[in-house]
């Protein structure tokens, strides 16, 4: 690919043999609104538009049908090449997706959905792969509806019909979708290794920790959490301190700019926040799919933290492995014991456990060679798997940077 000279309605990039302008038009030149309604209830095939799989069957997305033959009778019906958008807003599509229909069975959608069909012969992928560009995203920033819902994007047919779009030409569309459908292939691919690879992390902590021996059995020590930790005291009174900290259950302990893209608490909140040191554990009691009790997590950087007093920050006390601890509480035998000692009147996003509870929970360890052990097959696992998340974050940012210079 080469760069543009710059000249009007040009985009930055271009494939050898492509130097001519984009022609610029509408998108009612191209598209007209699909209105055809299933009044006569004969299309049974119920299609969800899904922001990470495009459209696809309800039952394939849901693994059953939500929608029945008595309630879809104002439902649009989609054919094949056809498009759909859904105004309803997600991190994968920050202004609804816009999905074509590649399936020949004709389907129905809800008419929630605005449906739109070519007028003249088209390329769909590239119209996909447009509608994902950061030119779609700007029109509907500039001319959606400022009142809108938080959730959902709301902008007229007529304005939408209005938007001015610059194409190539039939050749150079081909080769833009082609070369973004190989790119997307990758990066589902491996997508698909993160999370064969985070499967088998489950599995191997399963498996190391799915028959904790009871208290009696040679070889493993079992003691209470505040046996072996002590509460952290120090606090940030005197503000000095102002690198946040966050506990994520996928990232960890990282600072709050990094987590965020920008610092949320400012100096004036901070003064009773917890200081917290490289080894240092925080418990964090709000749940997620990735730690379904609160994540338990070690503090690994050399620059002193401070962190939400609604956390509890612990110092270990005791010649007991970190790393093997750190894995340990990322355990169902830990989240089980959390399950016992504190569920009970959890809200719905949070534990409800007080600290006293919470030391006074088991932990089980064996000796110091077997700790090591099972820290470093842990360790070499998470390594792989780190490796093979940023390979995709530079995957997925290739992409993006390519789409930004192939549209205008």
């Amino acid at each position: 690919m080469t760069s543009s000279n710059g000249l009007e309605n040009r985009p930055k990039l271009r494939f050898p043999g492509f130097d001519e302008p984009w022609q610029t038009t509408l998108l009612s030149s191209v598209f007209a609104k699909n209105t055809q309604k299933n009044t006569d209830g004969r299309i049974t095939n119920v299609i969800c538009n899904s922001a990470k799989q495009g459209l696809i069957p309800q039952r394939e997305y849901f693994d059953k049908d939500i929608a029945n033959s008595d309630n879809t009778s104002g439902y649009y019906i989609i054919e094949e090449n056809d498009f759909v958008y859904n105004p309803r807003k997600s991190s994968d599509a920050p202004y609804g997706p816009i999905s074509s229909y590649k399936y020949t069975e004709a389907g129905i959608v809800s008419p929630l959905y605005l449906c739109f069909r070519a007028k003249k012969e088209i390329n769909p992928l590239f119209f996909e792969w447009y509608f994902r560009s950061s030119v779609w995203h700007r029109y509907v920033y500039m001319f959606g509806d400022s009142g809108a819902r938080h959730d959902r994007v709301s902008i007229k047919d007529d304005v939408f019909f209005a938007m001015p779009i610059n194409l190539p030409s039939a050749q150079e569309q081909e080769h833009i979708a082609a070369f973004l459908d190989r790119l997307d292939q990758k990066i589902e691919k491996q997508r698909t290794l993160v999370e064969n690879l985070k499967k088998y992390k489950r599995g191997v902590i399963q498996y190391i920790f799915r028959q904790l021996p009871t208290q009696n059995s040679a070889g493993w020590t079992c003691v209470r959490l505040g046996d072996i930790f002590k509460k952290v005291s120090r606090r940030n009174t005197d503000g000095v301190i102002k690198n946040v900290i966050t506990n994520s259950a996928e990232y960890g302990l990282i600072p709050q700019r990094d987590f965020f893209d920008k610092d949320i608490a400012v100096d004036g909140n901070t003064a009773n926040y917890y200081i917290i040191k490289n080894g240092d554990f925080v418990y964090n009691p709000r749940k997620s799919n990735s730690a379904p009790y609160g994540p338990f997590n070690r503090y690994t950087l050399s620059e002193q933290g401070i962190i939400s007093p609604l956390y509890t920050c612990l110092v270990l006390q005791a010649d007991i492995s970190p790393s093997y601890l750190a894995w340990y509480f990322k355990s169902d035998a830990w989240y089980r014991y959390i399950y016992d000692n504190g569920s009970q009147g959890v809200r719905h996003d949070r534990v409800s456990m007080t600290d006293d509870l919470l030391m006074g929970i088991p932990v089980m360890y064996p000796g110091h060679a077997k700790q090591i052990l099972y820290a470093n097959i842990l360790d070499k696992v998470e390594a792989r798997l780190q490796a093979t998340k940023k390979t995709l974050d530079l995957l997925c940012k290739m992409r993006d940077g390519y789409m930004k210079q192939l549209f205008i």
